[in-house]
């Protein structure tokens, strides 16, 4: 396998991982300010907090690899989309600076707080809506090189249906992922009434998601007709996201082996999304950047390739040692630890 091939697998693995994990903790954090609103706290506020309290500040490890392999794999990237996400970047940022404030500051009342809880939930949506624009801007059209320089039309960015239907698909992407582990861990917990209440929020955001999902479809079809026919040509990965997609929610609506059903979860977006990165190969850029032209020197990628496997096999052991130690420890899970 040629070695800027190993290299994207290898990032476009860490970030799939950002996706799963990332979404259960921003969805996390906007049924906790919701079910305030609700007056519904008292029923899934522990299952919540005992989720988080041990995997927050684990989170952003995936980003960070992710961000910091790009631009060592394709050292390119930095020049092109270093102006184009300053402004979402800088959002995200202060975003997560927030957000890990509300963590800091949780023992210390800010669970309580109405101003934190809201900034908490809140952040939850603002931040994959800001970092999905990176994806949207490699589809082309909104960078364009002007000589030696690069201009980006943020008017375009912003008045494009394509983007908003991207924002949109990370909304409601993120609540669905949230809501669908939450209800395996409640019920792994034998918390019959949160299980309950989180069950109903899957089922709700399910529809909204793969309306979403059809909207991205239609919206690449016509901002990107030649990114549209190389997804065609693999539509079996998407056929078979669909699929898991219902053997989920089957089980959710029937309540049956939740674990199972969130393991389909995950299948249903790791077809959608390595199905859209192999779409878009060879392109990182439309139609500026391929993975043959910003690759970095082989010394270095091979170098990259070798540090980056070896982070995940040390990674994918210590999320395992803390879902066995915390997240589903019998007597953590059910609150006697």
């Amino acid at each position: 396998m040629p070695l800027e091939l190993i290299g994207i697998t290898v990032l476009w693995t860490f970030l799939y991982g950002y996706v799963i994990i990332a979404s259960i903790d921003f969805g996390a954090g906007f049924f906790s300010y919701y079910s305030m609103l609700t007056k519904k706290e008292h029923i899934v506020s522990q299952i919540i907090d005992r989720y988080l309290s041990p995997v927050w500040e684990v989170t952003n490890v995936f980003l960070v690899f992710f961000f910091v392999g790009l631009v060592g794999f394709f050292p390119d990237t930095a020049y092109y989309y270093g102006t184009a996400l300053l402004i979402p970047g800088g959002i995200a940022l202060l975003l997560l600076s927030i957000r890990g404030s509300f963590y800091a500051f949780a023992n210390y009342g800010a669970r309580k707080s109405r101003i934190y809880m809201f900034l908490y939930g809140i952040t939850g949506l603002f931040i994959p809506a800001s970092l999905s624009t990176v994806l949207t801007i490699s589809e082309g059209g909104f960078i364009e090189k002007v000589g030696e320089n690069v201009v980006f039309h943020a008017d375009r960015l912003l008045m494009s249906p394509y983007s908003w239907s991207v924002v949109f698909l990370a909304l409601v992407s993120i609540l669905y992922i949230s809501a669908s582990f939450l209800t395996f861990y409640a019920d792994k917990a034998n918390d019959i009434q949160a299980r309950d209440l989180l069950r109903r929020y899957a089922l709700f955001w399910s529809g909204p998601t793969i309306l979403a999902s059809l909207l991205v479809f239609w919206g690449i079809s016509k901002h990107n007709p030649e990114h549209f026919r190389s997804m065609l040509d693999i539509a079996w990965m998407f056929v078979a996201s669909l699929i898991c997609f219902f053997v989920a929610i089957y089980l959710i609506w029937k309540k049956k082996r939740l674990g199972l059903a969130f393991t389909f979860v995950m299948l249903q977006f790791a077809f959608a999304f390595y199905g859209y990165g192999f779409g878009h190969l060879p392109y990182l850029l439309y139609p500026y950047i391929t993975i043959q032209s910003a690759l970095t020197n082989s010394t270095m990628g091979w170098a990259l390739v070798i540090a980056f496997i070896a982070g995940l096999c040390l990674l994918i052991p210590s999320l395992y040692l803390l879902l066995r130690l915390f997240l589903f420890n019998a007597k953590y899970v059910q609150g006697r630890k």
